[in-house]
């Protein structure tokens, strides 16, 4: 006999106006780190990081980060990179509990999407870590900085998000943790958006409507 698995809840303010301006918009900015890239494997999700704009403004005070227990050992390479160690994950939840609270604040904060820097990776972490626990995930609206360049800038290639903080002049927090990089790719967004609007775009649907039109809005 088969079991389906139960759905992982939760609940985005999707129902918004397609007129809403740019500027009203809420939505949560994510990174993650992990033990590897390896994430459809045996790699494990090791920290998340959250930063809210709400109604256009990047709320300082409006962010969620835990560390997480990979229920493994954190590689060599990794504590060099993120500065994550067994040590700091000694007291952390476990990945679901994590997640939970994490769309607890995406929730609290209205957001109507979520935002990252190839956000495809922190979706599938999402998705792997939840299967874990036999549920399954529904992938939420969300909009990748990447997409946005490529629209912006049609033969860039780049993919390293501090190189593109520097081009765009943006601050640079914590180079490779989740809460740092959240921060950077929340700014990096708000100077993406700005640069958006100059080209005579205003709106939520301006938004979606023209990144679906390059075939690169993933919703």
């Amino acid at each position: 006999m088969m079991f389906r698995k139960k759905s992982f809840e939760y609940q985005l303010n999707e129902l918004i106006p397609l007129s809403t301006p740019l500027d009203h918009l809420s939505c949560t900015v994510l990174d993650m780190e992990t033990t590897g890239f390896a994430v459809g494997k045996n790699d494990r999700l090791i920290e998340i990081g959250a930063a809210a704009i709400v109604g256009g403004k990047l709320k300082d005070e409006e962010i969620f980060h835990t560390y997480i227990d990979p229920k493994r050992e954190i590689p060599e390479e990794i504590t060099r990179l993120t500065g994550i160690d067994d040590q700091k994950i000694l007291n952390a939840p476990e990945a679901s509990v994590g997640i939970h609270s994490l769309f607890r604040f995406i929730e609290k904060q209205k957001s109507s999407c979520i935002i990252g820097h190839y956000i495809n990776f922190d979706l599938f972490v999402l998705k792997r870590e939840l299967s874990r626990e036999k549920l399954s995930f529904s992938k939420p609206k969300a909009i990748d900085t990447l997409d946005l360049i490529q629209f912006l800038y049609p033969t860039w290639d780049t993919k390293d998000l501090h190189e593109y903080a520097r081009i765009f002049n943006v601050p640079v927090f914590g180079r490779h943790t989740a809460m740092g990089d959240a921060l950077t790719t929340a700014h990096l967004y708000k100077s993406l958006i700005k640069e958006f609007q100059d080209r005579g775009y205003r709106s939520w649907g301006d938004l979606i409507g023209e990144l679906d039109k390059q075939k690169i809005y993933i919703g």
